[in-house]
């Protein structure tokens, strides 16, 4: 089986396995953080006062499918599921053809893991509008979980002939590559991800991991580097960090990367044994750059 880049792109890509997550070096690191500023504006946006704004616009407006759109998507910022999926039926309910509302719900379900529902949601919207580039985006980030690479593939090139600005189709191609073990495609994306959003840690993370796999242990510490100042505490840019510097042969850097791991995750177990591995001793003081 091969997938396509792209229908004007001669390159192809062999599925050496089924896909279901971004996973390398024998399964220890994943690629994919979730950045603290965005964590402090999920917040913001989910706040009381903001919410009850937003319910005060509904209730002045109860027949706007638009205002249970808006709310509905702070909600499910926050993680607020079940809310966020009641205000987009509701959308839905009062607009049967609100593209984004049907999306915006297909995001929910797939954080849900409800895969079904989410593909069910995300053919309506594209049904609805063939040209709706984040309904492919999210459609082909559930065919990437659920192992499907060739649609997933299809999705994420769609999504980039759409809109070429969009970071997270770059980064989530990537990612399929990547699981592939095609890392010069998966880098080629990662870069294009990173150059459209230079102050997200993931794209980098990714493509440090990627060198790493090819053995680029420069390049590699050179990325994650970038990634913990951008990100300090994304425990998987830490700990691959923590790699690169070991096969680079500074254990002292490499075991201040993985110390710092284990600062955000004292538990996780890839960064306590490339700890150990490095001789790291508990209560010590490593140099980190």
């Amino acid at each position: 089986m091969i997938l396509a880049r792209g229908p004007s792109d001669r390159r192809f890509l062999r599925v050496l396995a089924p896909v279901a997550a971004a996973a390398l070096l024998s399964g220890c690191l994943t690629s994919g953080s979730t950045p603290a500023v965005q964590d402090e504006e999920k917040a913001m946006a989910a706040s009381p006062a903001n919410i009850a704004s937003l319910t005060d616009v509904i209730q002045r407006n109860p027949n706007d499918p638009q205002a249970y759109n808006v709310r509905g998507t702070v909600l499910g910022r926050a993680g607020r599921h079940q809310e966020a999926l009641a205000d987009f039926s509701k959308a839905i309910s009062l607009d049967p053809n609100y593209a984004q509302a049907y999306a915006n719900r297909g995001l929910v379900y797939r954080q849900m893991k409800r895969f079904d529902l989410a593909l069910a949601d995300y053919n309506r919207a594209i049904e609805i509008d063939p040209n709706y580039a984040a309904a492919y985006l999210g459609r082909g980030i559930v065919y990437r979980q659920e192992g499907q690479a060739m649609p997933a593939l299809a999705d994420f090139n769609k999504a980039i002939a759409l809109r070429p600005d969009m970071a997270e189709a770059y980064y989530n191609r990537g990612l399929l590559y990547q699981a592939q073990k095609q890392h010069e495609f998966a880098i080629e994306d990662f870069t294009t991800a990173r150059n459209l959003a230079p102050r997200q840690a993931e794209a980098i993370t990714a493509r440090g991991l990627s060198y790493i796999a090819i053995n680029d242990f420069g390049a590699a510490a050179k990325d994650l580097d970038e990634a913990v100042q951008i990100e300090p505490q994304s425990l998987q840019a830490w700990t691959a960090r923590g790699l690169a510097y070991e096969r680079l042969g500074d254990k002292e850097k490499a075991a201040g990367s993985y110390a710092r791991a284990l600062t955000i995750s004292q538990n996780y177990e890839p960064a306590r044994t490339g700890f150990a591995r490095v001789g790291g001793r508990s209560g010590r003081v490593y140099q980190t750059f």
